[in-house]
């Protein structure tokens, strides 16, 4: 280890000083006009299937970068201002405060945030939080806030750095990064990972292979091996699954709040992060067998703890796949980067098919419109909001109320990264220099293809309300490359027309490759048919689809501002909240799984500035139901789900069912009524 040091510590100065002969840029200039190539894989690395565009390489339009508006005007984009964690006192701004994850987190989404929706006050408050970083870095290359021991913290704020370095091509970070690695190479045997680290490793190991990719440092790739080598086992652990059902504090060995191994191997975060920890390691690896683990990872987790919003639970451990169990808010944002990389990794359009209905339903539906509160964890079957006392495996009772630090504030820190990161996946480079879509929404992508040929794609799109995606493509002159566009796994009857001419052979779930002679304004048309579908869940309860949305039964909402009660009460201009039902909720439906059309009217709505809301979702869903009055509340929630078919007498009624993230109360696993 001392000749390693002393070989990292050779090289990492030879590079540092090579950059810093360039004129410093300043911090954020030049990041709203770059056009940036992708980075490929330096061998020894595996290829990727796909490869990731440099941030602000997709900008969001249309629905999509509303969404991004109102989470810069809500808690995201104010959060510093009133929050002590990510105040100016913090320790990762040279302060006395929070020294440990919260701003590295906050950074996390803030970054991709800022830059995609390119607002001067939010770059500010970005150049602020990593100017601190870059300039107080420590001689012996250590970095964050001194009194901070811990290796987690930092992966975060590499990631964020490595974002923000694509965004502003800042050169202070790239010799920064290099220090720190090689300072840390040097430390690990004496300072291993522990705890969360050690959980998480693979997200250090994503910032490592990026760096890797940019100076071909061979001494990364001993970094690697080293985190890995240190790292917790996931491919052991899920090859043979212990947690098959819900967990419990006894199970896991908890008699404190102190996490024991065995509870963070159940932990919820941990599991969302540890879904891409297979596919990353296997670019170092080149092994099939880790690719597979990455396969079995995903199966063995949604099989035991699938919900219908597309993710699986934890409250705050895995807690099986009772609808009235929660998810984490962490977990979701987690779950959507970890697909990302796995798409990019493994090509397959299976995990952006969950990449999308994820972010289209949990992620939406555990924010409140105004995204000014969240919540610590969401409920598929979710009927009211307060501080009764639930049935979660871990949790405390605070958990699904909305407010500013519901339960405990690292959701409150982490949560920005969901919209952004997504919105910068959407589209991803191919090997042969080409572009694939990977996921939909209106939006403009501006890379380079073929050889060095600038392209501009122009994505006009109300999916995932409506099924029909329209590209214009401008390269800046005429060029031939690949454009690879996934089917949604859901539409049959798919069609794609390249410049009025329908294209063959389009077939759900996989990727359709057009290989063109592209000149500026070609035009490429897809319809992807948003049928009604209907699937089964909990009990044999019955889900109900359109497309990527998942239809939940519209409750009436009354909400009120809860004044006393949280352990960390909300101050102005922050509020937490309750919201209790006013209409009821205990319906099973009339419905047939094997025709569901037949039984269901779609009524589309315009398309406003908040799809996402009870009163502005764009598509509703008219559904027959009668009430199970012996299906009623236990401890706060839904009590047990009856099994389908359910018997009912009550009176044949007209239900009105919006998309998930739009329903802040909700009934989506639904019993079926019993002919």
């Amino acid at each position: 280890m001392r000749a390693f040091g002393k070989l990292a510590g050779f090289c990492g100065l030879i590079f540092v000083l090579a950059l810093l002969t360039h004129a410093a840029m300043p911090a954020g200039s030049g990041a709203a006009d770059r056009t940036v190539a992708p980075v490929e894989n330096r061998k020894p690395l595996r290829p990727l299937a796909f490869y990731p565009l440099a941030l602000t390489s997709v900008k969001p339009r249309g629905w999509l970068r509303r969404q991004l508006e109102i989470q810069a005007n809500g808690l995201s984009g104010h959060l510093d201002e009133f929050w002590p964690d990510v105040g100016p006192n913090s320790g990762w701004l040279g302060g006395t405060g929070e020294s440990w994850e919260r701003g590295p987190y906050f950074l996390d989404g803030l970054v991709p945030l800022a830059y995609l929706l390119e607002d001067p006050k939010l770059i500010a408050k970005v150049e602020k939080w990593v100017n601190w970083t870059l300039t107080h870095q420590r001689p012996d290359g250590g970095i964050g806030p001194p009194r901070n021991t811990d290796w987690w913290p930092n992966m975060v704020m590499l990631k964020a750095l490595t974002q923000y370095q694509e965004a502003t091509g800042d050169p202070r970070v790239i010799p920064l990064m290099t220090r720190y690695f090689h300072y840390q190479a040097a430390r690990l045997a004496a300072r291993p990972l522990h705890e969360w680290a050690r959980f998480r490793w693979a997200d250090e190991v994503v910032s490592v292979l990026w760096l890797y990719n940019r100076t071909g440092d061979e001494t990364l790739l001993r970094l690697a091996h080293l985190l890995q080598q240190q790292g917790y086992d996931w491919e052991a652990s899920f090859a043979n699954f212990r947690f098959t059902s819900k967990t419990n504090p006894a199970q896991l060995g908890l008699k404190s709040d102190m996490e024991t191994e065995l509870s963070l191997s159940a932990h919820g975060v941990n599991n969302a992060m540890a879904l891409k920890t297979p596919a990353v390691w296997c670019e170092v690896s080149d092994s099939d067998s880790d690719r597979q683990a990455a396969y079995r990872q995903w199966k063995e987790l949604y099989e035991y703890h699938g919900l219908a919003n597309g993710m699986f639970s934890c409250d705050e451990h895995l807690a099986g796949r009772d609808p009235s169990q929660g998810t984490e808010l962490c977990s979701v944002v987690e779950t959507q980067y970890s697909l990302e990389q796995m798409v990019a990794i493994l090509g397959d359009p299976a995990f952006a098919d969950l990449l999308e209905k994820i972010a289209f339903n949990a992620l939406p539906g555990t924010f409140s419109s105004d995204m000014w509160a969240h919540q610590y964890v969401q409920q598929p079957n979710q009927v009211e909001c307060n501080l009764s006392k639930r049935d979660w495996t871990t949790d405390g009772p605070e958990s699904n109320v909305y407010g500013l630090e519901p339960n405990f504030g690292c959701c409150t820190a982490n949560m920005h990264q969901g919209w952004p990161k997504f919105v910068a996946s959407l589209w991803m480079a191919t090997p042969d220099e080409g572009l694939a879509a990977i996921a939909y929404g209106p939006n403009e992508v501006n890379t380079v293809v073929a050889k060095g040929v600038p392209v501009e794609v122009k994505e006009e799109t109300d999916y995932p309300f409506r099924g029909s995606v329209r590209l214009t493509i401008n390269p800046s002159r005429p060029a031939a490359f690949p454009l690879r566009l996934r089917i949604p796994d859901w539409a049959e009857g798919a069609t794609i027309a390249v410049n009025g001419e329908p294209a063959r052979g389009v077939h759900p779930g996989e990727f359709y490759t057009l290989d063109h002679s592209w000149k500026k304004g070609d035009v490429v048309e897809m319809i992807f048919p948003p049928r009604v579908a209907v699937s089964a869940g909990y009990n044999n309860s019955v889900v109900v689809s359109r497309g990527p949305l998942i239809f939940s039964l519209k409750i009436g909402e009354k909400w009120e501002k809860i004044t006393s009660g949280m352990s960390h009460p909300a101050k102005p201009p922050a509020a937490d909240w309750e919201v209790l039902a006013s209409t009821p909720w205990n319906y099973g439906l009339v419905i047939d799984r094997a025709a569901p059309e037949r039984f269901v009217k779609v009524v589309e709505k315009p398309l406003g500035s908040d799809p996402f809301s009870p009163q502005g979702a764009p598509v509703e869903l008219q559904v027959k139901g009668r009430r199970i009055p012996t299906w009623t509340l236990v401890d706060g929630s839904a009590g047990p789900l009856p099994e389908s078919p359910a018997a009912s007498d009550q009176p044949v009624e007209t239900l009105t069912l919006v998309p998930y993230g739009a329903a802040k109360l909700r009934i989506t696993e639904f019993p079926q009524i019993a002919p």
